[in-house]
């Protein structure tokens, strides 16, 4: 039991890997604004994530001008940037005026999963 106060000192300075969820830093659009028109939304993650388990559908849930009887699904590909900690979600051309909502899940290289969502218009 000599050894015990050298393991308990080790322990105290050994560096401990953080098991954090990744958390949302920011976004573009940002959450609650209005932007122009726009056919890229980037979010920003505080760790690395796992592209095949990490993606994003956006929803727009008014058009002005129109009754809209259900939120309409728009088309984007969600994909990994180059630094692994941004998610890119691209649609073929640039939404139009009206309101959306974007639901994201990522899976962190430490695999926690989190998903959020948030809200945008477009003028």
């Amino acid at each position: 039991m000599r050894f015990a106060p050298i393991v308990a000192a080790m322990l105290l300075v050994a560096p401990v890997a953080a098991f954090a969820h990744p958390k949302l830093v920011s976004a573009t659009p940002a959450p609650n604004v209005a932007t122009a028109p726009t056919a890229r939304l980037q979010l920003v993650f505080s760790e690395g994530l796992v592209a095949q388990f990490s993606g994003a559908d956006l929803v727009m849930t008014e058009m002005p001008g129109m009754k809209m009887n259900a939120p309409m699904k728009m088309p984007a590909t969600a994909a990994l940037g180059a630094d692994g900690k941004t998610l890119l979600v691209t649609l073929p051309k640039a939404l139009p005026a009206g309101s959306y909502k974007l639901s994201y899940h990522v899976v962190s290289t430490d695999t926690h999963r989190v998903e959020g969502n948030y809200s945008f218009r477009v003028r």
